[in-house]
């Protein structure tokens, strides 16, 4: 009797009741994703570029000493800081393997038709065997508030314990939304320019391509199995109310 009554209240202890509303977003540092710009919990915005990159080995000596001279003058120019993110991941050929699949229906010759399946075969035989990686490389612009209170201990552990606090953190902080994305705005044009005269192409981030990459970074696994459907139609904006009265919270 008395063994099953401790394996009783081992098991209960092991499955024991999670807080509610507890969460693993209670431990990450994002508040939200909206008007193409992360928005901190600590009210801070962040813009994401997506930029090119160049061989330089395929470039001559000249060539090499352009660009070199281009990207010292970028970093020299800048007042602010900038984090360079290089992202490896195993390629996802998923999209254009789909493609195929609608040309090979679609496809009159028969001939035509089997060679396009064969080669749909070799595709995916090569992205399952070969384990092929891609690069991807990002510059997160940061636009911070001038004040930015740092809670001690015992307050970040209670708003761990109560993460809904967090809601009204995010209210708080809106009322300063517009003018530090207009400021952020201003840092992200002279990135952009600056890069740009390196010979790289730069992409800002939209809405759905951020909430996409952070899907994808903090569900690597997951989302190769369970993409996010129909990017282009999300659209998360503001509150109306907010931007009549943005001193309401």
């Amino acid at each position: 009797m008395t063994d099953t009554k401790t394996k009783q209240h081992k098991k209960t202890v092991k499955n024991g009741h999670k807080m509610p509303g507890a969460s693993t977003q209670t431990h990450i540092k994002i508040s939200e994703i909206h008007d193409n710009t992360v928005i901190l919990k600590n009210g801070g915005l962040r813009a994401v570029l997506k930029t090119s990159s160049i061989n330089l080995h395929l470039k001559s000596e000249e060539e090499q000493n352009s660009i070199t001279f281009s990207y010292q003058n970028f970093l020299n120019s800048l007042e602010f800081p900038i984090q360079i993110v290089v992202r490896s991941k195993k390629l996802d050929l998923d999209n254009y393997i789909a493609k195929l699949k609608k040309i090979e229906a679609k496809q009159q010759n028969k001939l035509l038709q089997m060679q396009t399946v064969d080669y749909i075969e070799y595709i995916q035989k090569l992205i399952e065997y070969a384990d092929i990686m891609e690069k991807n490389f990002y510059v997160i612009i940061p636009q911070d508030p001038f004040k930015i209170q740092k809670p001690g201990f015992i307050k970040s552990f209670m708003e761990s314990l109560n993460p809904k606090d967090s809601m009204s953190k995010i209210k708080q902080h809106r009322s300063e939304f517009e003018n530090l994305r207009k400021q952020l705005n201003q840092r992200v044009n002279v990135v952009k320019s600056g890069l740009e005269n390196c010979g790289l192409h730069i992409e800002e981030l939209k809405t759905p391509r951020l909430i996409e990459l952070f899907y994808e970074v903090y569900n690597p696994l997951t989302s190769r199995n369970q993409k996010i459907t129909q990017l282009e139609k999300i659209n998360v904006k503001m509150d109306p109310e907010l931007h009549k009265n943005p001193n309401a919270f």
